[in-house]
C-alpha cells in the first residue's frame, strides 16, 4: 500500500524535486519528524471533539542523522494547507507563529507535502516525540488519500526517553532539549525547530554515555 501510495504521488510531483536540503538519504541514517497541527484554544483538552475541529497537518519538519554520530546529514521542511479549516485559529497563529498569510504563499496542499515528506524519508527509520504517525494517518483518512497501513512506521523517542531517566510526562517536543541541558533550536511549535531541539536532545544524552535510540 505505501509503495503504491508513493507512486501515485511522486508520479503527480514528477516535475518539481522535494523541499530538502543535504543528501537525499542513505542506509546507517534515522530521521526525526514533528508536526504542527490545526487546534483552537481547549482543543486538546477536547481531543479535537468539538464541532469541525480536526488535527489537519499544517507544517511537517524533520532531519536525518547518522544512526551513530547522530550528526544533521538533511533537513526538511513544508508548509500545508487545510483543506476543511483552510483558516488557521487565532490560537495557534500565536502558538506557532505561522500565520493564515504564510499558508496562502507558502502553503501546499496535504498529499503534495506528504509525497515529499515520503521521498524525504526514503528508506530510513522513522521517529517522533509521541505518535505523529497516527496524526498523518488521520489526514490520509481524512481526506480520502490513503488508510493506516499507508504511514511508515514511526518509533516514538519518548520511550528511549524515559529509559534515560528523561519525566516527559509534562513535556512537549520543543521541551525535551532543555530538560537535558541541551540548547534548543529556533522558535518553539516549528516543526523542523522542534525536531532539531529533539536531535540536540539526544545528541547531548548520547554524549554522557547514552546508547543511541537508532542502534
Amino acid at each position: 500500500m505505501i509503495a503504491r501510495l508513493v507512486q501515485a504521488i511522486r508520479g503527480a510531483l514528477a516535475s518539481r524535486g522535494p523541499r530538502f536540503s543535504g543528501s537525499a538519504g542513505a542506509r546507517g541514517s534515522a530521521v526525526i519528524f514533528d508536526l504542527e497541527f490545526t487546534a483552537w484554544e481547549g482543543s486538546m483538552a477536547r481531543g479535537w471533539q468539538g464541532e469541525g475541529e480536526h488535527r489537519e497537518v499544517v507544517e511537517i519538519g524533520a532531519v536525518r542523522l547518522a544512526s551513530s554520530g547522530l550528526e544533521e546529514e538533511a533537513a526538511f521542511s513544508v508548509l500545508v494547507r487545510p483543506r476543511i479549516n483552510p483558516l488557521l485559529s487565532d490560537y495557534l497563529q500565536a502558538l506557532t507563529g505561522i500565520t493564515n498569510e504564510d499558508i496562502a504563499r507558502h502553503g501546499v496542499d496535504f498529499a503534495e507535502a506528504y509525497g515529499d515528506f515520503l521521498a524525504f524519508l526514503g528508506d530510513a527509520p522513522a521517529y517522533s516525540y509521541g505518535r505523529d504517525d497516527l496524526v498523518l494517518a488521520e489526514n490520509l483518512r481524512l481526506y480520502g488519500l490513503g488508510e493506516p497501513e499507508d504511514v511508515p512506521p514511526a518509533r516514538d523517542l519518548r520511550s528511549w526517553l524515559t529509559g534515560q531517566g528523561v519525566d516527559v510526562g509534562a513535556l512537549n517536543s520543543s521541551e525535551v532539549a532543555a530538560a537535558v541541558g541541551a540548547e534548543g533550536v529556533g522558535h518553539v511549535h516549528r516543526a523542523l525547530d522542534d525536531a532539531r531541539s529533539l536531535a540536540a536532545a539526544l545528541r547531548a544524552l548520547v554524549a554522557r554515555g547514552a546508547p543511541s535510540p537508532f542502534l
